[in-house]
């Protein structure tokens, strides 16, 4: 199908749509909202809680859908309501908080959507920068996690953070994946620094790409027509589901090699993107 015909446009927003001091360009805006004057729906994709989309998009910004933490949720943008989430399980969720406790892991676990804002936390014996510093951002809605770790309800999502090294990603991804069927691991580059890999674990049908792939079936949208932009890892899903994508010049070599590159997040990477859908 032309790119003419697309109906859907979905963007990552940290390190694509945002530039890097999470500011939004006139020119991104600009097209943002020719976007709309054209009746192409425009969605934010992100792996961004609600609290936290909101800290960075004021409700001015005309997108029309948000789908958050991943996949985890979908949130209407224009009319202030949630309409879907996906959480793990409360069995599947105790058995791997039980496990991460065994492995002495440093991890974060996050409440179910739409609240997963508020997260609890567990401290191995082996002390992780990173995982301090995420700490300090979040402490005003974390709790530690009770010494026998019993929760009352399922989990949005688990993040275990690790030092950049492919090969210990690709081993703990396959190591977590076997202890329930129930959920996926997803690689995320630490927004902090370049030296970390976080490590989300979610429930199996959560990603960009499902976010956006059931939003498309319930707006009766084709994946032919749809276009996808980001920059990471874990937006590799919603640009596999696209059908035209684009990565940002600030993207990984590995996730540029992919797809088609646009300009960086602090030149309009968003605004190139679309500029076809609107001239």
């Amino acid at each position: 199908m032309d790119i003419k015909d697309i109906k859907l446009v979905a963007t990552d927003l940290d390190g694509t749509f945002l530039k890097t001091d999470r500011s939004i360009s006139s020119g991104n805006l600009e097209a943002l909202h020719r976007l709309g004057e054209k009746g192409i729906i425009r969605v934010a994709a992100t792996g961004r809680n609600m609290r936290k989309v909101m800290e960075v998009l004021s409700p001015e910004v005309p997108f029309d859908y948000i789908v958050f933490s991943s996949g985890a949720g979908i949130y209407d943008w224009k009319n202030r309501r949630h309409i879907f989430r996906r959480n793990i399980e409360l069995e599947a969720a105790g058995l791997l908080i039980s496990y991460f406790k065994s492995k002495d892991y440093n991890f974060s676990a996050f409440a179910p959507a739409p609240d997963n804002h508020r997260l609890w936390f567990h401290k191995g014996s082996t002390e992780c920068e990173e995982f301090n510093r995420f700490f300090s951002f979040h402490n005003s809605h974390a709790d530690v996690l009770p010494l026998n770790g019993s929760i009352d309800s399922g989990l949005c999502q688990f993040l275990l953070i690790i030092p950049e090294n492919e090969q210990e990603f690709i081993r703990l991804k396959t190591e977590i994946e076997v202890q329930s069927e129930e959920i996926r691991v997803i690689r995320a580059t630490s927004p902090v620094s370049e030296n970390y890999i976080w490590v989300e674990v979610f429930h199996r049908d959560v990603s960009k790409g499902y976010g956006v792939e059931h939003l498309c079936s319930l707006l009766s949208v084709g994946p032919e027509q749809t276009m996808g932009l980001g920059n990471d890892y874990n937006d590799l899903d919603l640009l596999g589901f696209t059908a035209h994508s684009f990565v940002t010049g600030n993207a990984p070599l590995a996730v540029r090699q992919l797809f088609n590159v646009v300009p960086d997040n602090d030149s309009d990477a968003f605004a190139h993107a679309v500029q076809p859908l609107l001239s």
